[in-house]
């Protein structure tokens, strides 16, 4: 079903549309609370259900499903127009060891497997890695998967590779002090900034983000959801949020730095997002990521009425200059905290 949805898609927008993402941050599958997604919500009557118990080997059947038909709609898009650019997306989950203790950077290396790796080993590679088949031996998950199924994968490869990327976080072998992040947690790092709802701000972490993923893969990335969560205030009718355009800033420039340092082929960037939307994380509006503000509170009261934050006049000349605009604010202007 979802490649004959696909095979319209590409059908009724041949030749207007050319970069394409098959699965939204497809490696919440491999989560407990992405049990549920992959089990069509099974277990949601629970009242903990992000920490759900259920049988893995049909969550992991199920997301090997989801691969199955993102590689027949990249084998359909290019059939149906060889100019199609189909890309994976991946929510990513950058995290450095809290301590230099080896078992703190192991434990930090075995989770950047599982949940970063995985999915874009699969999805970009075409075939399993070798952690996670041992995973499953360990673990006593049995897929079936047949050699046509293999054949797919490695046929239906992504061209590309995008992510979201927001914060970051750190690990260690012993529980402390807990961070946030994109329904991903951590322990907080003391040398970043915090967020009004306790994300880590990050920059140096995309270009270090960009550069593994780059030399990882040898593919072009796209930065597809990037922005800062915060309490916005209207007053007399504006919305100024000096905030969110510093922690734009700071992560333009990091890409800039990616690409000109570093080499890293980075195709795109989109920032989360256009106008405020309820967060999918908490629930809430006042949980403001858009550079439109709506008029719209957590009870559902308000006007809707659209209004431009500062952020998004600001963001206007960042795309107009292809985001020479910012760095040269970097340049010439010192960076004005997240406020906590």
């Amino acid at each position: 079903m979802f490649v004959r949805y696909a095979e319209t898609c590409f059908t009724r927008y041949k030749g207007l549309v050319k970069y394409w993402l098959t699965f939204n941050e497809i490696n919440f599958g491999t989560l407990s609370a992405g049990r549920l997604f992959c089990l069509g919500l099974r277990d949601a009557a629970q009242e903990n259900y992000f920490f759900t118990s259920g049988d893995e080997t049909e969550q992991y059947q199920a997301l090997h499903n989801v691969f199955l038909a993102s590689a027949k709609a990249v084998i359909s898009g290019h059939q149906i127009d060889p100019q199609n650019q189909i890309g994976c997306m991946i929510a990513n989950g950058l995290a450095y060891p809290l301590t230099p203790k080896p078992e703190d950077v192991l434990a930090t290396q075995q989770r950047a497997d599982w949940f970063n790796n995985f999915c874009g080993d699969v999805q970009v590679r075409g075939s399993y890695p070798s952690f996670a088949k041992r995973r499953f031996e360990r673990r006593g998950i049995k897929l079936n998967v047949t050699a046509a199924e293999e054949a797919d994968l490695l046929n239906g490869k992504v061209d590309f590779y995008s992510f979201s990327y927001y914060s970051s976080s750190c690990v260690a072998k012993t529980s402390g002090n807990e961070g946030q992040g994109n329904l991903i947690a951590g322990q907080n790092n003391p040398y970043l900034e915090t967020s009004d709802w306790g994300w880590q701000t990050d920059p140096s972490g995309l270009r270090l983000t960009l550069n593994r993923l780059y030399q990882r893969y040898q593919v072009p990335l796209m930065v597809v959801e990037n922005g800062l969560g915060a309490i916005d205030t209207l007053e007399n009718g504006a919305v100024n949020d000096p905030y969110r355009i510093d922690y734009l800033r700071a992560h333009v420039e990091a890409m800039h730095q990616a690409i000109d340092e570093d080499g890293v082929d980075l195709i795109g960037y989109t920032m989360w997002t256009a106008m405020d939307v309820i967060s999918a994380g908490t629930g809430e509006m006042a949980k403001r990521y858009g550079l439109i503000y709506v008029d719209r509170d957590d009870q559902g009261e308000g006007s809707l009425t659209r209004i431009p934050k500062a952020s998004s006049i600001w963001y206007h000349d960042v795309i107009a200059s292809n985001g020479d605009s910012a760095l040269k604010e970097s340049a010439e202007q010192t960076t004005t905290p997240v406020p906590e």
